[in-house]
């Protein structure tokens, strides 16, 4: 069983929560663990983080507790390979438009016989070699990492059966790429997005497949109302901007009623000056 379904089944039967990584940020990674969150997302298709830090990163989630998933770009022998060595718990690869390209991730993630990942002994995944037989704790990892393959195009929802049924990977729906590729950019809660979304999931549950997600917060309801089993619910971005969004508004609110506060003060005093005055 890999480290993602372990995790799965002792939740109790609640989606496990997780919170991705945007930048390299150590500190955000530690407030992620401290404040109960399950998985750390390490975000390597749009975002500038290196192998250097997502290997880093994975330590230091080990550490506190936390699964790891990286996204790599794509699903090119290096992509794979050097993402693989980092040792995290997942790798996803996004736009998974053809059963093909899944294949390929698999092929280059698993060592033989599952697939064709080069025989490196001195990784962080095997432990850098510190291992009585190295070949065992190859075969242990093919067991142990989760593959997930995105499914977020057109194209990809097409051929979904196809997707699915490949075996040793789960489905990582990505709503916000789906609804632009469907001609509804920003709209994750268009009923045909939704209905898109039922039918990834009804597939992928008949290949008994795990389901993966990432949103915000109108459409948590939705997505757990279809069972998923991890949620992506925030990143160090979002939650940085809102906090500094809340602060910036509440000084302004306070910065107002002082002024108000001060200009009845104010008005106060004038009516008592002016009384004195007259008498």
């Amino acid at each position: 069983m890999n480290r993602l379904h372990a995790a799965i089944g002792s939740n109790e039967g609640k989606p496990l929560l997780g919170a991705a990584l945007y930048s390299y940020d150590p500190i955000f990674l530690e407030i992620a663990g401290h404040l109960g969150f399950s998985v750390i997302w390490i975000e390597m298709e749009h975002a500038a983080i290196t192998f250097a830090e997502a290997a880093d990163l994975c330590r230091m989630a080990r550490g506190a507790g936390l699964l790891t998933m990286i996204r790599i770009p794509d699903a090119r022998r290096e992509s794979v390979l050097k993402a693989s060595e980092c040792g995290p718990d997942m790798i996803d690869i996004p736009m998974a438009d053809s059963p093909e390209q899944v294949t390929e991730l698999v092929r280059y993630a698993k060592f033989a016989p599952m697939g064709a990942r080069g025989f490196f002994s001195v990784s962080r995944a095997i432990k850098y070699g510190i291992v009585g037989s190295v070949p065992e704790e190859q075969q242990k990892l093919n067991q142990e990492l989760a593959l997930l393959a995105q499914v977020e195009t057109k194209e990809s929802l097409a051929r979904i059966e196809e997707i699915a049924a490949i075996p040793g990977v789960d489905i990582f729906i990505g709503p916000a790429d789906l609804a632009a590729s469907m001609g509804i950019p920003g709209q994750t809660g268009h009923p045909q997005v939704l209905a898109a979304a039922e039918h990834i999931v009804q597939v992928a549950r008949r290949h008994h497949k795990k389901i993966v997600t990432a949103c915000g917060a109108a459409d948590y309801a939705h997505w757990m109302r279809l069972g998923v089993d991890l949620l992506y619910c925030t990143n160090n971005i979002v939650c940085l901007k809102a906090g500094a969004q809340h602060a910036l508004e509440a000084a302004k609110k306070a910065s107002v009623l002082v002024r108000e506060e001060a200009g009845s003060q104010a008005g106060v005093c004038d009516v008592a000056s002016g009384t004195l005055h007259r008498s």
